[in-house]
C-alpha cells in the first residue's frame, strides 16, 4: 500500500509537471525515475573525461549516477537550497564527493562554457531560453533534454523510455528524451543553414527513451 501510494504521488506530479508548463511558470521539483536517468547518461555517451552541468538538479541523482558509473565530474545548479544541501549529503554517502558540486543558483545565470554534456528536465520556457548558451558550448558538447524540447532547434536524436522497459516499476509513463549535438560551425553558408535528420528511436516493450526533472525554480 506504501509502495502503492508513493506511485500515485508520482504520477500526480507529473501530470501537474507537464500540464502547467506555461511560460515562466515555477519549475517544481520532480524527480527522474533511475532507468531514465541511466537511458540520459547512455544517451550522452558520458566519458570519464566530460564535465556534466546538471540545470534544477534536484536531489542530485543525475550526477552522482554518473559519477558512480563513468567517474565523470559534475557540477549542479537548483534554485532550492535544501535540495543542494541533500545532494551534497548524498554525494557523500556515494563516495563521489571530489567529483561532483552542488550550487544553489539561477541555472540561466551560471556560466557553463566548460561543460560538455548539459542534461535538463526544466519547462520549455527555461530551456527556449538557456539555448543561445547551449549553442555557443564547444563543438562534440551533447545537451539532454527529458520530456520538453527546444524550439526551433531540431534535436539529433529523439528516444522513448517506456514502463516496461522499467523493472523496479518506478517509472509509470512514458518519457521522452531529446539530444542535441554541438556540432563544428560550417565554413559554408548555405551548409550552416542545413539541418541534421533526426534520428527516433522507436518505442518497444523493452525498449528506452531518455529522462530527467529536477527543480531550479521552487
Amino acid at each position: 500500500m506504501k509502495h502503492r501510494c508513493r506511485n500515485l504521488l508520482l504520477v500526480t506530479l507529473l501530470v501537474l509537471f507537464q500540464s502547467t508548463a506555461q511560460a515562466n511558470d515555477p519549475i517544481p521539483f520532480v524527480p527522474s525515475p533511475m532507468v531514465v536517468v541511466d537511458r540520459m547518461l547512455e544517451l550522452a555517451e558520458i566519458r570519464g573525461d566530460d564535465v556534466i552541468y546538471d540545470l534544477g538538479s534536484g536531489d542530485g541523482r543525475v550526477l552522482i549516477q554518473a559519477a558512480k558509473k563513468y567517474r565523470a565530474r559534475g557540477i549542479g545548479v537548483d534554485l532550492n537550497p535544501q535540495l543542494v544541501e541533500q545532494a551534497k549529503i548524498k554525494a557523500a554517502e556515494a563516495g563521489v564527493s571530489h567529483l561532483v558540486e552542488f550550487r544553489a543558483g539561477d541555472g540561466l545565470k551560471v556560466d557553463i562554457s566548460e561543460a560538455t554534456v548539459v542534461t535538463l528536465y526544466m519547462y520549455k520556457w527555461f530551456n527556449n531560453q538557456l539555448r543561445p548558451k547551449l549553442q555557443r558550448l564547444k563543438p562534440g558538447s551533447r545537451v539532454v533534454a527529458h520530456d520538453f524540447d527546444i524550439d526551433d532547434w531540431k534535436p539529433t536524436k529523439i528516444e522513448y523510455v517506456n514502463p516496461g522497459s522499467d523493472p523496479s516499476g518506478e517509472l509509470l509513463e512514458p518519457r521522452t528524451l531529446y539530444l542535441w549535438k554541438i556540432a563544428k560551425p560550417s565554413a559554408e553558408p548555405k551548409a550552416a543553414s542545413q539541418s541534421s535528420p533526426i534520428t527516433h528511436s522507436q518505442p518497444s516493450q523493452t525498449g528506452l527513451t531518455l529522462n530527467k526533472r529536477s527543480t531550479l525554480f521552487m
